[in-house]
C-alpha cells in the first residue's frame, strides 16, 4: 500500500484527531494478500473491521486460527499495512506514517509480547530489559534505574542476573512484559502470551495482566485461543473470517 507523501516540514509522528480516552479505533480496516496465480483472487484477511479500545482496558481477541487475529495485531502495532480502511493508535494515524516513524513510535509509545518470549539467552533479566533502552538512547543513569524498576513491578527483582534458561515459563513471559513496559508504553499488544504456559502458570499471569491495567492504568490487548482469558480481561472481541462478530463483556464471560 502507496504511503502519502510527506512534507520535510511535517513533525516526525503525525498526529490524528481521535476522541479523548479512546487508544485504538480502527475503520473499515482490510487487508487483502495477493496470490501468485494471476486469475485468483487475493486472500482477504481483514474484511471491513470497525474496532474500538478504551484506555485502560484488559482486553482479549479471540477466534479460531485464520480468524484475522495476529493480522489485526500487526496492523495496529505497524508491522502490516492494510490495503484499505483507517488505523488510529495512540493519536497516531499509522497508515500515514513511514517506516521510520513507526519504528520510532513503536520503540517510544507501544509495548510488544510474543508467544515465544523474545528473549536474548546469552542476556540475563535485567540486560534483556536494559537493552530495549539502550536502543532508544537512554542515558546509563537513566535505563539502570527504568530497567530495575520493570523487573520489580513484574516480581522479578530477585531473578535480575539469571538468564532465561534459568527461569520458567512464567518468569521468562514476566520478563519480556518487563522489557514491554521500559519505554513507559500506556499500551501493550500481545500475541498468545501464555501460548507456550501450563494452566496454573497461564492463570498466574493473567491475574499479573489484570493488575497491571489497574495499577498502571495502561491499554492491554492480547490474541488468544485460551478459555481462561474470559475470566481476567474486560472485553472480549471475537473475529471470525476476517469479521469482528461479537464484543462480550468480563460479566457476560462468566460461567
Amino acid at each position: 500500500m502507496q504511503k502519502n507523501p510527506k512534507n520535510k516540514s511535517e513533525p516526525t509522528l503525525i498526529e490524528a484527531a481521535q476522541e479523548p480516552g479512546l487508544v485504538i479505533e480502527t475503520k473499515d480496516l482490510w487487508r487483502i494478500y495477493a496470490v501468485k496465480n494471476a486469475k485468483q483472487e487475493g486472500i482477504a484477511a481483514l474484511r471491513g473491521v470497525n474496532l474500538r479500545v478504551r484506555q485502560g482496558k484488559f482486553v482479549a481477541l479471540k477466534g479460531r486460527s485464520g480468524s484475522g487475529k495476529t493480522t489485526l495485531l500487526n496492523c495496529l502495532a505497524g508491522l502490516d499495512q492494510p490495503t484499505s480502511g483507517s488505523i488510529q493508535v495512540l493519536g497516531h494515524d499509522l497508515i500515514q506514517m513511514s517506516e521510520q516513524e513507526l519504528t520510532s513510535w513503536r520503540r517510544e509509545q507501544i509495548g510488544l509480547v510474543f508467544q515465544s518470549f523474545g528473549l536474548l539467552p546469552t542476556l540475563s533479566a535485567y540486560e534483556n530489559v536494559e537493552l530495549l533502552l539502550r536502543i532508544k538512547g537512554e542515558e546509563y543513569d537513566t535505563r539502570h534505574k527504568r530497567a530495575l524498576e520493570c523487573l520489580e513491578m513484574v516480581g522479578l527483582s530477585n531473578w535480575r542476573n539469571h538468564r532465561p534458561y534459568e527461569m520458567s515459563g512464567g518468569q521468562q513471559q514476566r520478563v519480556a512484559v518487563a522489557r514491554a513496559l521500559a519505554n513507559r508504553a500506556q499500551l501493550i499488544l500481545a500475541d498468545e502470551p501464555t501460548g507456550e504456559l501450563d494452566s496454573k502458570t497461564t492463570h498466574e499471569l493473567l491475574n499479573f495482566f489484570q493488575r497491571l491495567v489497574k495499577d498502571e492504568k495502561i491499554t492491554f490487548l492480547m490474541v488468544s485461543h485460551d478459555p481462561l482469558v474470559d475470566q481476567y480481561a474486560d472485553e472480549v472481541i471475537f473475529l471470525k473470517d476476517g469479521n469482528l462478530v461479537e464484543t462480550a463483556s468480563a460479566s457476560d464471560c462468566e460461567p
